[in-house]
């Protein structure tokens, strides 16, 4: 096993992790453990974000955009001194 030192913690911090230990029934120590825990032993996703985006706009059935044809020809970007 291993020990953890945390300098400069929070003494707001402290005291809602205090609170949230004593919810839970467990010490403050448990209750990093339980935190760290939770959180760093998430199963990570399989699928990457664009996949999900167009999961989730799947069902839309005309989404493309009309883009107006260019009347101008590109300039440089203008930049104040």
């Amino acid at each position: 096993m291993a020990t953890l030192t945390i300098r400069d913690f929070d003494d707001e911090l402290k005291a809602a992790l205090r609170v949230r230990a004593a919810e839970h029934g467990r010490s403050m120590e448990a209750e990093v453990r339980h935190i760290l825990r939770t959180v760093l032993t998430k199963p990570s996703s399989t699928t990457g974000l664009a996949t999900r985006i167009r999961r989730r706009f799947s069902d839309v059935e005309d989404a493309s955009i009309e883009v107006p044809a260019r009347t101008e020809r590109p300039r440089a970007a203008e930049l104040e001194e």
